[in-house]
């Protein structure tokens, strides 16, 4: 080691004759500086417990079967309760209570509730604002507590930097969505406290909390909407069509991927999942959208679920057999709907990331979330798609055999 690197600790010490006085070095004396005098931290309880009971090895395998056993119990009951299933371990998921019943000539004043991480809710804000009912339906957005529930936190809800986010409950005050549904029965309801909830203000009844009733509602029950037709009657049966394909194979589809409670149930989902996503890719490569040149219904609530795909669905609802990045038409499909004007501004992904992986426990105990996808990013999906070069005119159409 050269002069010009070594440190002084590493130098050797000089000889010294005991003899001869003026060969001995004078001893300088260093002050401690205080830090020194601090004490340090207490070591980690469960750190200091593991290095005492087996070092650095490995935990002795009858704890972890131990540990797994518990833990295995404990995530089957948990996941009764997020996710009822059947007999076989497949997600069974509950009906709705409470169903739209058609308006009268006199519409009641209606507000809406949602959750921005919620795909079903994310539909009604999407009709909300493209049939232009943003001063007509008022909303409520709320976000999930601890405990999975719905809160309502801070101000009302409103628009940061163009998306929308959470805040307080805008109609009846209450500090969380179980409350608002026991206004309902004077506080005896005890059932699912779910969003979208659309809310009879003059009554103080829970008028419905379905979401395609909901959107119907949007699309055709008010004057003051926008002339858009999402559901024309033209294509109504081939609307209702797609839907009985997308709504239990992808919508319902990664659900049932990822709150799969046997291999059997995980595979059987995993399988009708991506078969119906690859006869939706091919489909799209001679149709802009699902039923031709115009967005329809059925392509709003397939956009829901596209749009969670690769930012949570993919890795947390283990729908890995493929992203939808790699898909030729699907993705363009995803970005062509994101760009029309309003959409972009429903889709928080941040409040998206947050409400699944910081709050579906039993499937992410550490609650990490992980790095938002360079793909799902707001400029990468404002990148040219090229959809409007998909021209459906004059070819008739037919939902595809799944």
């Amino acid at each position: 080691m050269s002069t010009a690197t070594a440190t002084p600790f590493l130098n050797p010490l000089p000889r010294i004759n005991p003899n001869n006085t003026k060969t001995r070095p004078k001893v300088r004396c260093l002050t401690l500086k205080s830090s020194l005098n601090k004490q340090n931290p207490p070591p980690d309880i469960v750190t200091s417990t593991t290095k005492l009971l087996w070092g650095k090895s490995l935990p002795p395998q009858l704890l972890i079967s131990t540990v797994r056993l518990t833990w295995n119990s404990t995530w089957h009951l948990m996941m009764s309760q997020l996710a009822p299933s059947d007999p076989s371990g497949s997600y069974s998921r509950p009906v709705s209570q409470f169903r739209a019943k058609s308006l009268s000539p006199k519409p009641p004043r209606l507000h809406l509730y949602v959750g921005l991480p919620c795909p079903w809710a994310h539909r009604t804000l999407i009709v909300r604002a493209l049939k232009n009912l943003d001063d007509v339906i008022p909303v409520s957005i709320a976000s999930p507590g601890i405990d999975g529930s719905w809160e309502f936190h801070g101000s009302k809800s409103s628009r940061k930097e163009e998306f929308l986010v959470p805040g307080s409950d805008g109609v009846n005050g209450c500090k969380n969505l179980k409350q608002v549904y026991r206004l309902h029965t004077g506080g005896e309801y005890n059932g699912r406290s779910t969003v979208p909830m659309l809310w009879n203000v003059d009554k103080k009844q829970v008028f419905c909390n379905e979401s395609y009733d909901i959107i119907e509602l949007f699309n055709s029950g008010f004057e003051e909407g926008s002339g858009l037709d999402l559901e024309p009657p033209s294509l109504k049966k081939q609307i209702k069509k797609w839907n009985e394909v997308i709504y239990p194979n992808v919508n319902n589809g990664v659900y049932r991927c990822g709150f799969a409670q046997s291999q059997e149930a995980y595979d059987t989902a995993v399988s009708g999942l991506f078969s119906t996503l690859d006869m939706i890719d091919e489909h799209l490569g001679d149709s802009r959208y699902l039923c031709g040149d115009g967005l329809t219904l059925a392509d709003v609530c397939l956009f829901t679920t596209l749009i969670r795909f690769d930012l949570v669905y993919n890795v947390l609802f283990k729908c890995t057999k493929k992203k939808l990045l790699e898909y030729k038409n699907l993705h363009g499909y995803m970005r062509d709907i994101y760009q029309i004007p309003k959409v972009a501004a429903t889709c928080n992904f941040e409040a998206i990331m947050d409400g699944y992986y910081k709050t579906l426990f039993p499937l992410n105990p550490g609650s990490i979330r992980p790095t938002e996808p360079s793909c799902c990013t707001h400029e990468f999906l404002s990148q040219s798609h090229n959809r409007e070069l998909v021209s459906s005119a004059d070819k008739r159409f037919s939902v595809p055999a799944s």
